[in-house]
């Protein structure tokens, strides 16, 4: 049977449900829940952060990928409570959003050592918790290129991966061509790794979509909800109408089975404000609605947010 880990357990893939694939409950920048401008208690964050959890499973929500990476706010005691509390499946990541946000500790670490450190997190644990992560994430740094931490990073993920089992997520799809190569290199099937981000309003122009899709990657339409048309749009903003239609003509393409999508929400932001009123329950609320409208029928739905993240979270050596 299949297994995937979540933070209170490995379960049966089977019991993913739907997946919101690129979430996070609460990300920042290292020392940024410390900010005081921005700053909430715990029980700020608790009461802003079950209400939507609790929406997204009403909805019809399993799962809920944390893609916060370490030195970026991950609190597993903080995930395997409102797992508890909502009955939504939580999955932890282990890995680096980027080489600029990990603190300086890993700034000269080895592929040895990093990859170690990946393979305690996913295999015994993260801290103390017993929570085992069930995703690595990697990405690209500020600047559009890998920096010689993020080709570190990216070869202990393949490393990691392929020692456990788990699959690796990336930050960015830019500067795919060398992280194909480091893949490669080291022996770890694309179809492990979902490149993130292909949809976002500053690197759509520049992400090869369908060329990591053809060399077996899968691809992930993971910034649904930030659109121009809000009020105040983040810079990564695109318009709605642009995203969806990129979308569909992906899966026209002839790439259903190698997409996934989410919207890369923030349950409760560290340090600072978030883009009001975007929720992982764009997912439910607007986006599958979207889709409906667009003619794509149920089962493509499903695919895209139920078979094709089972194939990709579950435990594969």
């Amino acid at each position: 049977m299949s297994k995937v880990n979540t933070v209170l357990g490995t379960i049966p893939a089977e019991e993913l449900g739907l997946v919101a694939v690129h979430e996070h409950i609460g990300y920042g920048m290292p020392g940024s829940e410390l900010d005081t401008r921005w700053w909430k208690t715990p029980e700020q964050r608790y009461e802003e952060t079950v209400p939507k959890l609790r929406a997204f499973h009403e909805y019809g929500g399993g799962t809920f990928v944390d893609a916060t990476g370490i030195c970026n706010g991950r609190d597993v005691d903080y995930y395997r409570s409102l797992s508890k509390k909502t009955g939504v499946h939580i999955i932890a990541s282990t890995g680096f959003v980027g080489g600029d946000t990990a603190l300086p500790f890993f700034a000269r670490a080895s592929v040895e050592y990093l990859t170690g450190h990946f393979v305690h997190e996913i295999t015994v644990g993260i801290g103390g918790t017993g929570g085992r992560a069930g995703v690595i994430k990697v990405g690209v740094s500020r600047g559009g290129r890998m920096t010689d931490l993020d080709k570190r990073i990216y070869r202990a993920a393949a490393r990691a991966a392929l020692a456990t089992g788990v699959p690796v997520l990336t930050h960015l799809a830019i500067d795919a061509e060398n992280a194909v190569a480091i893949f490669a290199e080291e022996g770890l099937p694309l179809d492990r790794v979902l490149f993130g981000h292909v949809d976002d309003g500053v690197n759509a122009e520049k992400t090869r979509d369908t060329w990591i899709a053809e060399q077996g990657g899968r691809v992930g339409f993971d910034t649904f909800g930030y659109e121009t048309e809000l009020e105040d749009p983040p810079f990564w903003a695109r318009p709605r109408k642009e995203r969806l239609d990129h979308f569909l003509r992906f899966i026209g393409e002839g790439h259903l089975d190698k997409v996934l999508a989410s919207a890369d929400a923030n349950c409760s932001p560290l340090g600072w404000p978030g883009v009001k009123g975007h929720t992982v329950n764009y997912i439910f609320e607007d986006l599958i609605p979207d889709l409906r409208a667009a003619g794509l029928d149920e089962a493509a739905i499903r695919t895209v947010f139920v078979d094709n993240p089972a194939a990709f979270l579950t435990i594969r050596r």
